[in-house]
């Protein structure tokens, strides 16, 4: 799917994607979302817990932005190159939580990121450069991956990893 280039295209990807992946959230049994193993050690929970936690991540480098600061990218003491370490750190701490919390939170995490995005305008959006810890990207570059491209890679990752469990 062609990245967005306008705000009603980027809020329509988001909704689409993830009406998808609620859609088969809503096939599967809570037996099915807590059962580990779907990618590496993560069960589907763990990999909801990781959707929400990398949309807050983006709600704190936008808000950073609004500040007119940088934000450490993707997050406090780790560089890209440390994005399995910091997944990692991501699933060692909702692990134990239980379905229904991480349910909870992952669906108000969506709401949250939602109405920020329908709060943004278009040059917030799409200018490059807008923002200083964007450097020379717009922030629409920042938003599709941790919305509608990680609901619809996360989707794709469940579907494989339970049909390997059948």
């Amino acid at each position: 799917m062609p990245n967005p280039t306008t705000k009603g295209a980027l809020l329509a990807s988001i909704r689409t994607e993830w009406g998808a992946l609620e859609e088969f959230l809503a096939t599967l049994t809570p037996q099915q979302m807590d059962v580990p193993g779907v990618i590496a050690e993560w069960s589907v929970k763990d990999m909801l817990a990781h959707l929400a936690e990398w949309e807050q991540l983006l709600l704190v480098w936008y808000q950073a932005g609004l500040r007119g600061e940088i934000p450490p990218l993707p997050a406090p003491g780790y560089s890209w190159a440390q994005m399995d370490d910091l997944n990692q750190k991501i699933y060692e701490k909702y692990c134990q939580r239980s379905l229904e919390d991480v349910l909870a939170y992952f669906r108000a995490s969506h709401l949250k990121v939602l109405e920020a995005v329908q709060a943004m305008t278009e040059d917030e959006l799409f200018t490059p450069g807008r923002y200083a810890w964007t450097k020379q990207n717009a922030l629409a570059a920042y938003v599709v991956p941790c919305t509608s491209e990680h609901y619809d890679w996360a989707r794709q990752e469940m579907l494989k990893g339970l049909k390997k469990k059948e």
